[in-house]
């Protein structure tokens, strides 16, 4: 969307939402956003890029939806797919499970294909998605094999690592934005967990899911997702199981940022608060199952909740507590995403500007195809007039432009 396309339909919804004799607060209550958002958008500084958001504004305003969208032509963040994506959602397309039960295959070391879930989970956590699609292209289908090449006894193991795999799947497909195929995986990681016996793992599961739910926009469900997790978990944490715990405070971190991108201040901070107090009992970083949960990924995502609420001052002051420096690569990078949104949500366009180059200099495959990114960078073409060649190579490099 242009800037001009951007201007004037925040004019038109300032317009009709004035007729309607709502104030930007009672209006954004109505269309579950923030306050900041509704501002933002009317003085056409960020767009609308959805056409399910643009559907609910019409509605509350009470205006044909082809009024807006004559000055909002919705188009796509960018026109192309990201490298590998349509390779990994045919990683889950194909029958491997159909061709493991009806073909005949070798015995497979189950300790050499866990080193390989290893990797491919460090790959994740570095947010080189090409590299994990090759690597998972191989691994998925060879243990599907494996897992029924042995007898049922035997099979335990080798459906943990499957899990674990199809969980590393799931958290790249989210990151990536494919978002039902990520459900997907998710669901094939909670199956497979469950065949191997490992209740934890499962749990693990769950917070993939509450993940894919999120980048959907389905808050209604990370929410049941996340609760009912930490519900049936209760019983191991109150045994004092460490990792029982870290889930049940990677859930409700979850559960945070949903509440804030439901615009409910009150429970996003609370969920926060709960987070930081198992954090604090646990003691230390933790990365059970792959969440990295602890006291420096509590802040992090105080800073993400602070920014999803509009508080832009809270979350850079959240922000300048934190060091991730001992997280990965893309939790290092999901932060500096984070801090150019608040910094955005400031107009010190040269401040967001520096955080994005430095994500991408961490996570560069990250950066170049996140959907918040894109967003960030558009408002930023509007903001720098004229703009910047820093932010003009940016936006090229994640087709912005």
């Amino acid at each position: 969307m242009t800037s001009e396309y951007q201007k004037a339909l925040g004019r038109k919804i300032a317009q009709y939402r004035r007729r309607r004799g709502l104030s930007q607060r009672d209006f954004a209550g109505l269309i579950e956003r923030s306050e900041a958002w509704v501002s933002q958008v009317e003085r056409g500084v960020r767009k609308v890029d959805r056409m399910s958001v643009l559907e609910k504004v019409a509605d509350v305003l009470e205006v044909p939806i082809a009024d807006l969208a004559a000055e909002s032509p919705i188009v796509a963040a960018a026109s192309e797919e990201t490298p590998g994506s349509t390779r990994l959602r045919l990683v889950l397309s194909a029958a491997h499970a159909l061709n493991a039960v009806l073909g005949e295959h070798a015995p497979a070391d189950v300790d050499t294909l866990a080193r390989r879930a290893d990797q491919a989970w460090e790959l994740t956590h570095e947010g080189r998605y090409l590299e994990l699609t090759e690597a998972l292209e191989a691994l998925v289908p060879e243990l599907e094999a494996a897992a029924r090449a042995v007898d049922n006894g035997q099979r335990a193991p080798f459906f943990r690592v499957l899990a674990v795999t199809y969980q590393a799947c799931s958290a790249a497909l989210t990151k990536l934005g494919e978002f039902e195929a990520a459900w997907i995986a998710a669901d094939r990681a909670i199956v497979a967990a469950e065949r191997a016996g490992d209740a934890l793992l499962m749990a693990a599961g769950e917070f993939r899911l509450c993940l894919t739910f999120l980048g959907a926009g389905h808050l209604d469900q990370v929410e049941t997702t996340g609760r009912t997790a930490g519900e049936a978990l209760a019983p191991l944490v109150d045994q004092g199981r460490i990792e029982a715990m870290s889930l049940v405070g990677a859930l409700t971190l979850q559960r945070a940022v949903a509440a804030a991108r439901g615009n409910d201040a009150t429970a996003a901070y609370r969920h926060i608060a709960a987070a930081r107090s198992i954090a604090d009992e646990i003691g230390g970083e933790r990365n059970d199952y792959n969440t990295e949960f602890g006291v420096t990924n509590v802040g992090l995502h105080e800073v993400a909740v602070a920014v999803d609420l509009g508080d832009a001052g809270v979350a850079l002051r959240a922000a300048e507590a934190v060091d991730a420096s001992q997280l990965s690569a893309e939790r290092r990078g999901r932060f500096l995403i984070d801090v150019a949104r608040a910094q955005l949500q400031r107009r010190n366009a040269e401040a967001a500007v520096a955080a994005l180059l430095e994500a991408e200099t961490i996570t560069p495959e990250q950066v170049r195809s996140h959907p918040l990114v894109r967003q960030a960078l558009g408002d930023l073409l509007t903001i720098q007039d004229p703009p910047g060649e820093e932010l003009r190579g940016l936006a090229r490099r994640a087709g912005a432009l």
